[in-house]
């Protein structure tokens, strides 16, 4: 049978037909039927009922529509990074926050992170359980800003007593002074987040908040340059060796050693108006009245915690001590106790 391309034709042994469109091989033909397939028949099966031309289908070919230059998309440009004359030194604290300062005793926290310098850094903020480190929050923040860490429950307090923090400073696409790498194990005081006035003025935020310094002027606040289970088997070690030599007599003390916190925070529930100048002169004050009530008692072991800070207070009760009460011995209080941070004065 002579069947071409465009034909006509009907199916000898099933119901249907339409328009050859093409072969298959020798013996097939492709049917386009009436809803626009094409459906594979052989030949002999095939009737033509109708000669067609050899024209294409018709069907209608909607034109192609004229391409449209894109829009270019503005061009994003970076924030400009503005750099203070004192940003060129690192300042990084931790800063502390309630959630509900009306609700002190259940409220929760937020935890951010404050880098007052010209550096981006990047930090891993982490806390301890028992002898493993967990990181808590990691990323970079950019130069003279603030960032959100964590938001935290009271409940969670106690994974917060000692902390880390870790980081490298570094300028982007621009010279800059290079700064050693920092890792600084903390303390947090946990009993200040249930007092209400240790959450004080600040110029970080407009709420009060407990502020933790972890690097002042590019000096670390404490940079453990041991582990910290060298520094706990070395001590245990002293103490056998200390076990092993003769020990002295000791006599029980009359009057226990006296201890007069001098922070600011402690002494005072609100500074709010006080000036630098103001804090420290109460604070004066405070030491001057307690050497006034004690000054009978010959003897008398008084332990005035000033905290290490930048040693203004720590200078001022020495000259004090130096031109006012110089008959009385002063020394560094106990190391293992209060660090660098309490003078020990005995009454004479």
């Amino acid at each position: 049978m002579n069947i071409k391309i465009g034909d006509k034709i009907r199916f000898l042994n099933a119901v249907g037909g339409g328009i050859v469109r093409g072969f298959q091989g020798k013996d097939m033909v492709l049917v386009e039927d009436e809803n626009g397939f094409d459906v594979p028949a052989f030949i002999r099966e095939c009737v033509v009922v109708g000669e067609g031309t050899t024209q294409t289908r018709n069907k209608s070919i909607a034109p192609l529509p004229t391409p449209v230059a894109a829009e270019p998309k503005p061009e994003v440009k970076p924030e400009k990074i503005v750099e203070t004359s004192e940003g060129e030194l690192l300042n990084v604290f931790l800063a502390y926050l309630p959630v509900d300062p009306k609700e002190i005793q259940k409220t929760a926290y937020e935890a951010y992170f404050i880098n007052d310098s010209n550096y981006f850094l990047f930090f891993n903020y982490m806390s301890r359980n028992n002898n493993s480190w967990t990181s808590r929050f990691n990323g970079v923040i950019e130069p003279n800003t603030q960032l959100f860490i964590e938001e935290f429950e009271k409940s969670d307090l106690n994974d917060l007593e000692r902390l880390c923090v870790q980081f490298i400073a570094f300028k982007k696409d621009k010279p800059f002074k290079l700064k050693n790498a920092i890792s600084v194990e903390l303390r947090l005081d946990t009993v200040k987040f249930y007092k209400l006035h240790c959450f004080t003025d600040n110029d970080y935020f407009d709420e009060g908040a407990i502020l933790v310094p972890v690097v002042r002027n590019d000096v670390a606040e404490r940079e453990m340059l041991v582990s910290v289970a060298d520094l706990e088997e070395a001590m245990m070690q002293k103490n056998r060796e200390d076990h092993r030599k003769p020990q002295p007599i000791k006599k029980k003390k009359e009057n226990p050693v006296l201890e007069v916190d001098l922070h600011i925070n402690t002494l005072l529930d609100t500074t709010a108006g006080m000036s630098n100048s103001d804090m420290l002169q109460y604070q004066l004050d405070t030491f001057h009245n307690t050497l006034k009530q004690y000054a009978g008692q010959k003897g008398q072991k008084i332990v005035f915690i000033h905290g290490k800070g930048d040693g203004v207070l720590r200078k001022a009760i020495e000259t004090e001590l130096k031109t006012k009460y110089k008959s009385y011995y002063f020394q560094d209080a106990s190391f293992r106790e209060y660090g660098f941070g309490a003078t020990m004065v005995t009454i004479r």
